[in-house]
């Protein structure tokens, strides 16, 4: 059995962005089991946790008796166990997990800098100065993927780990209309979240975060 450790709650604006759900997404398409274990701030910082991931970050899993961090790691272990995710052939699988750290090196830091102008800093006056700079690294990256994808229906011609990684990147510009400007990478968003695995993995993940705040009421 695989255990998920994850937070129990977070800021409405997070609420199917937080990077458990790619670990939940994995586990789905890959039809593993697994329990999830649900923490708050102050447990992230016990020793017990610090032992899974030493930044005190979720998510982080645990399967027998080993630990493994960083929402990309995770999913490239799950991955290595799954043809869907992660094909056979050399050559299909060498694309697929250069488009796993392409997602997550090369468009999710660009995407993120919109997040902190935009939620994290919002009232700060240099996210006001810094926005349409943002935006413009932000545009000149998507415009290069939209490039790619243009007569493909994944990055690398079939599904695998690498549209997974890059849907949920890309789910951090739902605040925004910018995805609009990209046909290509719009259509590879939507393909992905219609998948039964993303329905399953998204609904489970907010169905957690509403029991807790449940038992929180109560």
């Amino acid at each position: 059995m695989i255990t998920l450790y994850a937070f129990g709650s977070c800021p409405d604006f997070a609420k199917g962005l937080t990077r458990d759900l790619r670990v939940r997404w994995a586990l789905e398409e890959a039809g593993l089991p697994y329990e999830t274990v649900l923490i708050d701030y102050a447990a992230s910082r016990s020793s017990a946790h610090l032992e899974l991931n030493p930044f005190g970050q979720v998510p982080a899993v645990q399967a027998a008796g080993l630990p493994t961090f960083e929402s990309g790691a995770i999913v490239l272990q799950i991955a290595e166990n799954s043809e869907t995710l992660l094909p056979s052939h050399p050559g299909a699988r060498a694309a697929a997990i250069s488009w796993m750290f392409a997602a997550l090196n090369s468009i999710e830091p660009m995407l993120l800098g919109l997040l902190d102008a935009d939620i994290f800093h919002a009232r700060e006056p240099w996210a006001k100065e810094m926005r349409a700079a943002m935006e413009a690294r932000a545009t000149k990256r998507l415009a290069l993927l939209e490039a790619h994808l243009e007569n493909r229906e994944y990055v690398t011609g079939q599904f695998t780990a690498a549209d997974l990684l890059m849907t949920t990147v890309l789910r951090m510009l739902r605040h925004t209309d910018l995805l609009k400007r990209f046909p290509s990478v719009s259509a590879l968003k939507e393909r992905c979240e219609a998948r039964p695995a993303f329905q399953k993995a998204l609904a489970d993940q907010l169905s957690s975060l509403d029991e807790v705040i449940g038992a929180q009421a109560r």
